[in-house]
């Protein structure tokens, strides 16, 4: 049996996933972004280690940590990192916030390419930024920006961009002419770039990510990355990120704004999970890559010939889908209801990702194949 087909019961141990109130015992959790694997033995033996030590004070990130993520960044991305330039925060979500604070005022505006991630519209709006949204272009399910819209909406209020690299939801990993052409746009009118990347490493075998701050030192000294090792290596309750910032008057922004804010210390098992993924676990990354590929392939191949009423391509990355139900006359919230009533299916709805994703769903496959399965024949059931 492959690994990743292993049954985990996760119920009954507080996870958003499995135990928040509306998830019954019958219901099949495809919704929130985590993966429903046990993360790597290394890991593991990595988190035993510090958990057996028996001392739980204070923590500072030490050399190690620093030289692990700058190992990995040259070897799996061919981005060469300086030590100086990382910022731990306890997650991207938190990050992007801070972000939006250091490269911008109140009433300053921040432009983001929609549909995408429900936390991009908070970070602008609860920081009294205002929201720009660029609507992407949508044909057959294939996403690009629309940088004629994008630049028509700049104006002298416009501080900064998101963008999300590979994209949640629709799974593209930008190329890199679209790339350029994003950051030509920005240099031109003089915006930063909070470019998060948390989905970097889970890519289908054709795919490349690129960090924008590689395509030159001007674009880099623009530019705040965002990277973790929770959505690889399924970390997010431990709460580990690194924002990368090569500029230093960008990054001291930062680090001011980081500083004010009051962030805790990291907890005790950060470095260690995290030296246990990116220094023995990049094997265990492959497979996992390989057996989400099979995941995405097997319920494609199977909406598309068992349940034609509903749309959906192949993500670039990410182990989420981007169903087009729209034919169905329902929207998003209906949808996410409807599936949940008649399929037992927890999904997430379109609207969470803005107004362009009304008519959609979203669906997480980084489960047992077992549950993919159970999972198509359900919605053949009913809508086929």
């Amino acid at each position: 049996m492959n690994k990743f087909d292993e049954e985990i019961d996760r119920r009954g141990t507080g996870a958003i996933k499995w135990d928040s109130p509306f998830m019954t015992d019958n219901i099949n959790p495809m919704w929130v972004a985590d993966m429903d694997f046990k993360a790597a033995p290394a890991i593991q033996e990595h988190l035993k280690k510090a958990v057996e030590h028996g001392v739980y004070g204070y923590k500072i990130l030490t050399d190690k940590y620093y030289n692990s993520i700058i190992d990995w960044m040259k070897n799996v991305h061919n981005y060469e990192v300086e030590k100086e330039w990382i910022a731990y925060v306890p997650n991207v979500v938190l990050g992007l916030s801070i972000a939006v604070q250091a490269v911008s005022g109140p009433g300053d505006e921040i432009i983001i390419f929609t549909p995408v991630y429900g936390p991009f519209f908070t970070s602008v709006r609860y920081n009294d930024r205002k929201l720009i949204e660029s609507s992407m272009i949508n044909i057959d399910g294939y996403y690009t920006m629309d940088f004629e819209d994008f630049e028509n909406q700049i104006t002298k209020k416009t501080k900064a961009i998101i963008l999300c690299n590979p994209h949640n939801p629709v799974g593209r990993v930008w190329k890199r002419e679209e790339l350029e052409k994003l950051a030509d746009i920005c240099i031109r009118h003089n915006l930063y770039i909070i470019s998060d990347n948390i989905h970097c490493e889970i890519l289908s075998r054709d795919s490349r990510h690129i960090f924008l701050s590689l395509l030159s030192e001007e674009i880099a000294s623009r530019t705040i990355e965002c990277t973790a090792p929770s959505k690889a290596f399924n970390l997010a309750g431990i709460h580990v990120a690194n924002f990368i910032i090569s500029d230093t008057g960008l990054r001291e922004k930062f680090l001011t704004t980081l500083e004010k804010a009051l962030i805790p210390a990291p907890n005790i098992l950060v470095e260690p999970a995290l030296l246990g993924a990116y220094e023995h676990s990049k094997e265990w990354l492959k497979e996992l890559n390989e057996y989400l590929e099979g995941n995405i392939n097997y319920f494609i191949a199977g909406i598309k010939e068992r349940v034609p009423e509903i749309k959906v391509r192949k993500p670039e990355g990410t182990y989420l889908l981007w169903l087009d139900c729209r034919k169905t006359g329902m929207n998003s919230n209906e949808l996410r209801q409807y599936f949940h009533d008649k399929m037992n299916l927890e999904v997430n709805e379109g609207s969470y990702f803005g107004r362009d994703g009304d008519g959609f769903i979203r669906i997480n496959l980084a489960c047992p194949r077992r549950r993919v399965e159970n999972a198509l024949n359900v919605i053949e059931k009913v809508l086929g």
